[in-house]
């Protein structure tokens, strides 16, 4: 029996996806789910991007989208939409990755989930590293509980959980700061205020559970 387990982030260059595409294309963040492979070999994409980010008018310029619904809800766009082109994903999760997250930025991908074991770390990144660049951005063990999600661990919403990550992804906590909170808000498609709202309620939680 494996008892290690590892949580994992990769960054992927050189996928042509079309999210991957599409956010080169836009200048933007996209977030996605799992894409879903079918047997015809067609994948199901669903994703979201801030509205008016032009995420959408580059999904459908792609000659390989097909079907593609866009949503707005709260200063979101959801895009569901079916892909004729293959997702190096697919190949991570044949060789035993778990993904749990999608992340596609100026071209390049995101990708946050699991691993069992070493070896199988090393297989998944021998399968990708034959067709795109692969790089492990953070490996660290999977303890006795880690399997709850950091929103519930730390008492924390999973919007206040989005904006903790977006402000250490875009260096807002740094010294000197690399982005503003303006900055971290655009990134999230919500306002100033709210971002400041969201990241003052989760430092309370975090402070209080650590400091009593």
């Amino acid at each position: 029996m494996i008892d290690q387990c590892l949580v994992v982030e990769f960054r992927v260059t050189g996928d042509d996806c079309p999210l991957a595409r599409a956010s080169g294309t836009a200048g933007t963040t996209i977030d996605a789910r799992p894409p879903q492979l079918r047997r015809d070999g067609n994948v199901l994409l669903q994703a979201s991007a801030p509205a008016d980010a032009g995420v959408g008018a580059a999904l459908d310029a792609d000659e390989r989208v097909r079907y593609l619904h866009v949503a707005s809800t709260n200063g979101r766009e959801i895009y569901r939409c079916l892909s004729k082109a293959p997702c190096v994903v697919h190949e991570l999760t044949n060789a035993g990755f778990l993904a749990e997250s999608l992340r596609y930025r100026d071209g390049q991908g995101f990708y946050a989930g699991a691993v069992v074991g070493r070896d199988v770390l090393q297989g998944v990144l021998e399968a990708a590293g034959e067709t795109v660049g692969i790089t492990v951005e953070r490996a660290s063990p999977l303890d006795s509980d880690g399997e709850r999600a950091v929103a519930a661990r730390w008492n924390l919403t999973p919007a206040q959980v989005a904006a903790v990550e977006a402000g250490l992804e875009l260096g807002y906590f740094e010294i000197p700061r690399k982005a503003t909170a303006a900055e971290v808000a655009d990134e999230l498609g919500i306002g100033k205020s709210a971002f400041l709202e969201r990241l003052r309620r989760a430092e309370s939680a975090l402070f209080g559970q650590l400091f009593g």
